[in-house]
């Protein structure tokens, strides 16, 4: 298709052609070659039957052109499996398909439904999350450990969504005797929606949940390299009875997929987690193409401030969940450290002495192991790049900074101190296991630094007073603040950003603003 005509704004009947060539297509797409189940046995020894095709309609269909993804464990450097790459023209035929999906009684029937399915969902995640775990260590290089918190996360939220689906309710409004007025809460249609690598399976439920809940269909793209545990939770969709077009899964390439998610007519809203830029483009193709809804989780360069009286052998464990967790690749990690003067020198060395006899570094399926792989190789020379570059600006490096073993994508906890706050490490998003850290006086201080960043996803407080941790909080310009904790997250609690760091909620019942359009109804009575 020709989006010329979306990006100038011409005619109505332009839309029509488009959407109308968009359909004819489809139709002809229809009927094609299912796609190949392989066996894969998990290094942990958990065999199973990887889907790896495009799940469209609730099957597994080969690629339009026959393209196909290489996944690659980056704990090992070896190949995995390939799955079927989408095009444009699958993403034309999934969209037909869900849009009949959603023009069917899932989104106008009894929303308990809707939760039946849903929580079906849930326990067959729950059934098998030892192996759903190890399918995420495997594709994702992260810890076995981290991978079934991550399952357990998604199993709650699911949980969680499926308790709003009928109570996702209007309200009355009283304009006097005269009339009788009042809202509905409607699903807003085919959801567009795009994740990243770094959490494959959460984020998937982070998006998938609440549209399904709401009363939506979607399409989704998982990241290449990890588009494993989506099509393995494709099946598991349909075994939990979700109808036909519902849930679409298409890996391929952000040029194709993506952007056709993204400017598709028919298509009404549009979910990405990823980077800024990435994310000022979809804003914008969005807006042109037919002003679909759109949520950002965008990137991060997140502040963890430490303050005098905060309790060491509390705060380290959370400093290093803040940074190391996940191997750095969280957009919310607290990659900026500041410290309050009086408690600086204590903190340091205590802060190396921790990392350092605590944090191994190995094998995701070794459970001795902290910190596992960085997920692709592309993002482990970005890493050590900017390890460089600190060292290059002058940071001291109180610890780590180099590579680990021979094969696999390992890299050190790596700390720098008595940094200069326009160091690019400071103000750049590293996302990955590398934290700076500073030094301040006052309170004012330190917000004033912290605050200093185009970004606004996560933030965290040390403090063992309360009236300073209420007190900065208020004052952090922050999507999120951890107080004495930190990448703590409940299915209850919103997730989402601020400034560069995006817009829109994930999880709690702020997660259903993006997924439903209010309808006011206002009747004059005779």
């Amino acid at each position: 298709m020709n989006y010329a005509c979306l990006r100038s704004g011409s005619s109505m009947l332009g839309m029509v052609k488009a959407a109308r060539s968009f359909s004819i297509s489809a139709r002809a797409l229809s009927a094609r070659a299912k796609a190949d189940f392989v066996k894969i046995t998990t290094p942990n020894g958990h065999t199973y039957e990887q889907p790896t095709g495009l799940f469209i309609n609730n099957e597994f269909l080969k690629s339009q052109k026959g393209e196909t993804i290489t996944v690659e464990d980056p704990s090992t450097e070896q190949k995995i499996v390939e799955v079927q790459s989408g095009t444009k023209e699958d993403v034309e035929y999934a969209v037909e398909c869900a849009e009949k999906a959603f023009n069917s009684s899932w989104s106008t029937g009894d929303p308990r439904n809707r939760a039946r399915s849903l929580l079906k969902l849930a326990d067959l995640v729950e059934e098998r999350k030892e192996l759903i775990a190890s399918i995420e260590s495997m594709d994702n290089g992260k810890t076995l450990a981290l991978a079934r918190g991550d399952v357990g996360i998604v199993i709650n939220f699911l949980r969680s969504a499926a308790g709003y689906a009928d109570k996702l309710d209007g309200r009355s409004i009283n304009t006097g005797d005269g009339y009788v007025n009042y809202t509905i809460r409607e699903p807003v249609g085919v959801c567009g929606q795009i994740i990243p690598w770094n959490f494959p399976l959460m984020m998937l439920s982070w998006k998938i949940a609440p549209a399904l809940a709401a009363g939506n269909t979607v399409i989704l793209k998982p990241a290449s390299p990890t588009p494993l545990n989506a099509l393995y939770f494709a099946s598991l969709c349909k075994e939990a009875g979700i109808p036909a077009g519902v849930v679409n899964i298409i890996p391929g390439p952000g040029r194709g997929v993506g952007e056709t998610l993204t400017t598709h007519p028919k298509i009404r809203k549009i979910a990405f987690t990823g980077s800024t830029g990435t994310g000022k483009g979809i804003a914008v193709k969005a807006a042109q193409s037919n002003l679909k809804k759109v949520t950002l989780e965008l990137g991060g360069k997140s502040a963890h401030l430490v303050f005098n009286d905060a309790n060491i052998e509390k705060t380290l464990p959370n400093l290093v969940n803040g940074i190391f967790l996940n191997a750095g690749q969280i957009c919310s990690s607290g990659s900026r450290i500041y410290v309050q003067e009086g408690i600086y020198d204590k903190l340091l060395p205590a802060f190396r002495k921790y990392v350092e006899e605590k944090i191994t570094v190995g094998s995701p399926f070794d459970e001795n192991n902290f910190q596992g792989a960085i997920n692709n190789k592309a993002q482990f020379e970005t890493i050590m790049n900017y390890v460089g570059i600190g060292k290059s600006e002058g940071a001291k490096v109180l610890t780590g900074g180099e590579k680990v073993n021979d094969k696999g994508y390992f890299i050190r906890p790596t700390i720098f101190y008595d940094v200069e706050e326009d160091m690019r490490i400071v103000k750049e998003e590293v996302f990955g296991p590398v934290v700076t850290i500073s030094k301040f006086k006052e309170i004012e201080d330190g917000v004033a630094m912290a605050n200093d960043s185009e970004f606004g996803l996560g933030a965290g407080i040390q403090t063992e007073n309360v009236s300073t941790a209420l007190k900065v909080s208020k004052m952090l310009k922050a999507g999120i603040v951890w107080v004495n904790t930190y990448n703590d997250f409940d299915s209850s609690v919103p997730f989402g950003g601020c400034k560069q760091s995006g817009y829109g909620r994930e999880m709690g019942i702020e997660a259903f603003e993006a997924y439903t359009s209010v309808k006011a109804v206002r009747i004059k009575l005779a």
